[in-house]
């Protein structure tokens, strides 16, 4: 049987920035679990634990502005390379630091380059496809996070025995790798094209033009909750949750995320496929039912393997709820860093106010408590993913298209 490209018929920079993503989820995979744990070492409370994690969001969403304006100034292509390695900088000196201050420094310096990474890449990936493309394509892209991801987090288990500075180093390293690989191969003169929208005839869209379509706001209110679960909870109570209330160990914790990384790699292709051809809504609400029930098995769990399922279940979840970022593309075509830029911040904020709200409740209740909140707070995504409008103009047909333009 001959062997087919899942790359086949999608522009170049497809499979390029999905190179670069496999390289960075690496290292993101392994210091996820090391980054609570770590902190956790200067004998700080949960909430100063989840300042840490929401202090490189609150970077990325007070710069996110900043940076979807350096990506409509210089084009996606260097921002993307100059954030990528000025985030691995950033994490080298974390790993160093000698104190909690230095470490929330440091950790938060690093998510401005973060922020211009991620929206440079994101609104790459959108500006390049059609909508008949968005979902695999955005599917692809996300799935270079997971398969660099499934041995990071045990791998990242493994390396918190020996340090927890450890996970740092390494992180720092893939970045700066991923870095040198954007630059020298989404070069302009490599790719035939000039990345700049300065120097084509592409509108740009405004971000008050963007606001006014009801698809796009929604996504906003979807960016934030689905980054609260998915990323907020993930990487602040959820390791430490597994390891002070059901009593696993930090390797089982790196494992749990890797069969969960796994589980989304399964279904994510082939979801963003589906939304492709029948709609981005009926993805997005399989994917959101998964995650409440992964959600509130979390919650019940009290060992090993009741754990491990409901990881295995939340991974299935994140694997079709990631059709959701598909609807921004639907709405401004990649025409704009800005409207993109904010989308990304509405998704920081969930990660910048989720780890903050989850450590204080597990701070004055329990980790349980916490966990029961994130599922309620996450049963209002399903109520929005159940009124979004569809966005996919090639599901809808030339007749339905100002449907989009919805106020």
């Amino acid at each position: 049987m001959k062997f087919r490209s899942p790359f086949q018929g999608l522009p170049r920079e497809v499979s390029i920035l999905t190179s670069i993503s496999f390289l960075v989820a690496i290292g993101f995979g392994v210091i996820i679990p090391a980054i609570p744990i770590f902190a956790k070492s200067f004998n700080v409370s949960n909430t100063l634990i989840g300042l840490v994690i929401s202090s490189f969001a609150i970077m990325r969403f007070v710069s996110g502005l900043f940076s979807g304006k350096l990506v409509d100034r210089f084009g996606e292509r260097i921002v993307l390379g100059f954030g990528l390695l000025m985030v691995a900088f950033f994490t080298l000196v974390a790993g160093l630091a000698q104190s909690y201050s230095q470490l929330l420094f440091f950790r938060s310096a690093g998510g401005l380059g973060s922020s211009m990474f991620t929206i440079a890449a994101g609104a790459l990936l959108l500006r390049v496809v059609s909508d008949s493309q968005r979902g695999r394509a955005q599917s692809l892209y996300n799935g270079g996070f997971i398969a660099g991801g499934v041995a990071g987090p045990a791998f990242g288990g493994a390396l918190l025995a020996i340090s927890p500075r450890a996970p740092f180093f390494i992180y720092s390293g893939l970045l700066v790798i991923a870095g040198i690989f954007a630059i020298t191969f989404l070069h302009e003169k490599r790719l035939g094209k000039s990345e700049n929208p300065q120097e084509s005839n592409t509108q740009v869209m405004t971000i008050k033009e963007a606001l006014q379509l009801r698809a796009y706001r929604y996504s906003l209110i979807l960016a934030f909750l689905g980054t609260w679960v998915f990323f907020g909870m993930r990487s602040s109570i959820l390791p430490l949750f597994a390891i002070e209330d059901i009593g696993v160990t930090t390797s089982i914790v790196g494992l749990s995320f890797t069969l969960a990384l796994i589980s989304q790699g399964l279904v994510m292709v082939r979801a963003g496929k589906y939304s492709d051809k029948n709609g981005r809504k009926p993805v997005i609400l399989v994917g959101f039912v998964i995650t409440l029930l992964s959600l509130f098995l979390l919650t019940i769990s009290t060992n090993v393997v009741m754990y491990l399922i409901a990881m295995l279940i939340l991974g299935l979840g994140a694997g079709f709820a990631t059709a959701a970022g598909a609807i921004v593309g639907d709405v401004i075509k990649g025409r704009s860093g800005k409207v993109y830029a904010l989308w990304q911040m509405a998704g920081d904020a969930g990660m910048m106010v989720g780890p903050l709200v989850l450590g204080l409740i597990a701070d004055l209740f329990s980790y349980r408590s916490a966990m029961l909140v994130s599922a309620i707070v996450f049963s209002l995504a399903l109520l929005i993913a159940i009124r979004i409008p569809e966005t996919n103009s090639a599901r809808l047909g030339d007749s339905e298209k100002p449907r989009l333009q919805e106020g």
